[in-house]
């Protein structure tokens, strides 16, 4: 294998994840090592795992669902058929015998590699296999086995992450660890092949990072954003189309959200704006504890990002991780019955004012703080950030609240708790001006007399439709207007 693995050229970006997996692969010392990879479904984790594999002459494993003894018996063969062995060569009684197996694959003077995929599938029928892959990680560490590197990898992410949680057989014994996560909004313009950046944007709205939908979706990519309904009623919200009930699949994966109706109750709640827990209980007409169950498995198995008041703790506000769970309970669902008669044309006109406000407003707002979070540079900010999210603040004078769609704190510290950066994020059909500045300014002036410390705090204004002129004689050198051409390749 040499003392290197050149990520391989089908590979798109992840690089900091192949970087780790090849570490992880080579690294020196005798005995079994085991590694985790997880994620949602269709983010590559199974393409990179067999690149892996190839790259390294290791053993590669995909389960299936089915029962216990076929499932022994596939991966029997399957490790007769790596070993060159004759058919039926290789029989396990049980996973205590094939975890022994597996940990005895290592190859004189270099460590084999070994991916076991789908790993909730055998979990689901051998609950004991956890206990005996410890046993066999355990023994071969003890007697200086061969050197093996095993890594287990699913899409259920509560199943995945807790192997390693609390008094399991798994905890301690992982030295890898990795979430693969979807591309950001810049990497999928580039995986899309998209150069502008409002049509980029639309199409990671619609189905964000998640690679896999490129090869689900046989539609021509949008050419334009004139272009976009052509190709949502050929692919997402083409009822023959396997996306067209991504959401539904989704939550299927996951086998601690029992019951999905109260979950999809709750995920269209959000969809629909309610992002606090007392709005969300309202929606489904329960008092608040009703949904805490919901909301916390929800955000366990990743469906629900929970944020926290960037300027008041304890006030959290919840938002939907996945961009096409948001399009489906925004747009798709609430009109089900017309989208599945292919009555698309019709139903997708009405679903427009949805779409611009559960769909691309805060898509928008969330691309903003991500923008201060990983591309704004610190010339741009006045300094480096740390804690960036949303916040509201009460301004009892005009008696209303302010909600703050971006608020970055100041990562060092000092006597007052410092605010580098102020934003308003707006899709709209209008240019932001000097009304949506002295709000900002209000906001400023409120913090400044509640013991934030201000004085270096820029302002931003985010517009999806430009700026008003003039408008930066108001504020020199103190506001920063970030447009889509800045927001897609500024800093």
């Amino acid at each position: 294998m040499g003392r290197e693995l050149t990520k391989p050229g089908d590979v798109f970006d992840r690089e900091g994840e192949w970087a780790e997996l090849a570490r992880f692969a080579l690294s020196p010392g005798r005995g079994l090592r085991l590694g985790l990879m997880y994620g949602r479904r269709r983010q590559g984790k199974s393409f990179l795992l067999r690149r892996l594999a190839a790259r390294t002459g290791g053993f590669y494993h995909q389960a299936l669902e089915e029962e216990r003894r076929p499932a022994l018996d596939r991966l029997g063969a399957a490790l007769a058929a790596h070993l060159a062995l004759p058919v039926g060569g290789v029989r396990f009684a049980d996973w205590a015998e094939a975890a022994t197996a597996l940990a005895r694959l290592g190859a004189k003077g270099k460590p084999r590699v070994v991916v076991l995929d789908e790993f909730p599938y055998l979990l689901a029928h051998s609950p004991e296999l956890p206990s005996a892959l410890q046993r066999a990680v355990d023994g071969s560490r003890a007697a200086s086995g061969p050197a093996v590197r095993l890594v287990l990898c699913g899409s259920a992410l509560c199943v995945m992450s807790g192997l390693l949680a609390g008094a399991q057989a798994l905890r301690g014994r992982a030295s890898l660890e990795i979430v693969l996560r979807p591309f950001d909004f810049r990497q999928t313009a580039e995986f899309w092949g998209i150069g502008d950046p409002e049509l980029a944007f639309q199409v990671h709205a619609i189905v964000g990072g998640t690679p896999g939908y490129q090869d689900l979706l046989d539609a021509r990519p949008p050419r334009s954003v004139r272009d976009l309904g052509r190709w949502l009623a050929e692919g997402v919200l083409n009822p023959a189309s396997a996306v067209f009930r991504e959401d539904d699949y989704l939550l299927g994966e996951e086998r601690t959200a029992a019951g999905r109706g109260v979950y999809h109750s709750v995920l269209g709640a959000i969809a629909g704006g309610a992002t606090a827990e007392g709005r969300i209980a309202a929606a489904l007409g329960r008092d608040q504890r009703g949904v805490q169950h919901a909301l916390r498995v929800l955000e366990r198995a990743g469906f629900v990002i929970r944020e926290e008041d960037v300027l008041r703790r304890r006030r959290p506000v919840y938002r939907l991780a996945d961009p096409i769970v948001r399009f489906h309970q925004a747009v798709t669902r609430l009109d089900l019955s017309r989208f599945e008669e292919r009555r698309t044309e019709e139903a997708w006109a009405d679903a427009a004012p949805r779409y611009l406000s559960g769909v691309l407003g805060p898509h928008f707002e969330n691309l903003a703080r991500e923008f201060v979070r990983r591309y704004a540079s610190a010339k741009t900010l006045g300094g480096r950030v740390g804690i960036v999210g949303p916040a509201v603040i009460s301004d009892p004078a005009g008696r209303t609240r302010h909600q703050i769609d971006v608020v970055a704190l100041r990562s060092e510290g000092g006597r007052r708790p410092g605010v580098r950066v102020l934003g308003e994020a707006k899709y709209s059909t209008r240019p932001m001006g000097l009304a949506d500045l002295g709000r900002l300014q209000r906001i400023r002036d409120l913090l400044d007399g509640r013991g934030f410390d201000v004085s270096e705090a820029k302002l931003a204004l985010f517009s999806a439709r430009g700026f008003q002129k003039g408008i930066t004689a108001a504020l020199p050198g103190e506001c920063e207007l970030v447009d889509f051409d800045r927001l897609y390749s500024g800093d």
